[in-house]
């Protein structure tokens, strides 16, 4: 039983949230940057790019890592709402973990449908005999990924915002870093290239808060403990 409790209060500490955001940033930002560098930006095309080997493995890669970064993401979002506990306001909380389980699952169908154009497209048989049917699944899945699921997350950004501001877990500069790049995503994604990329980057600078946070609090605590 002694060894039990510490290792279930390291599992829900501010610690382990920030490690899981951080690891859900960096998988999602190279999986993004992947498919945006390999990929090409118009929809109706596929030009020579799905018998490139080069690009068609980076494409590949990056749909293997985003199972991943939706893992570590879930895992985020346990671990965050553990620690708001019992002074969530229950209408953001709501939104929190809505919006961030939908975020994953349209990002995940999205991998999924460019996977099956990827796999079907193989030796550039669409492209070369049906570009209706590739321009379809192209447009599918950048408005899957680049319009309805940064929406979720600009909305999943506004609500873990607001609670940690309610909750005074971050100061105000990350709050207002965080509205901006809400309103970024909500407005403007899916016209500005590589916009999506905000996502990661709030994850990311909002762990490392929280890690930056936790160290220093452990830090200090033996120090305040000693005579």
């Amino acid at each position: 039983m002694s060894v039990a409790i510490p290792a279930r209060t390291a599992i829900r500490s501010p610690r382990a949230a920030a490690v899981a955001g951080i690891a859900f940033a960096v998988l999602l930002t190279i999986a993004l940057a992947l498919v945006r560098s390999a990929a090409p930006s118009d929809p109706r095309t596929a030009g020579d790019w799905v018998a490139d080997g080069g690009r068609r493995k980076a494409v590949l890669v990056a749909l293997n890592l985003l199972p991943f970064a939706a893992i570590a993401f879930l895992w985020f979002i346990g671990v965050v709402r553990d620690r708001i506990g019992e002074g969530e306001d229950r209408l953001f909380a709501t939104v929190f973990l809505g919006s961030g389980l939908l975020f994953v699952a349209m990002m995940l169908s999205a991998a999924a449908l460019a996977g099956g154009l990827l796999f079907t497209a193989d030796d550039n048989a669409i492209a070369a005999s049906q570009p209706a049917i590739w321009a379809f699944g192209r447009r599918i899945t950048n408005t899957l990924l680049n319009v309805y699921a940064m929406r979720m997350a600009a909305v999943f950004i506004v609500s873990t915002t607001t609670l940690a501001v309610r909750l005074r877990l971050i100061p105000r500069w990350l709050a207002v870093v965080g509205y901006l790049a809400a309103a970024a995503l909500l407005l403007t994604v899916g016209v500005i290239p590589w916009l999506e990329l905000l996502f990661p980057a709030w994850v990311f600078v909002f762990s490392v808060h929280i890690l930056i946070v936790t160290v220093r609090t452990a830090s200090a605590s033996p120090a305040a403990a000693a005579p």
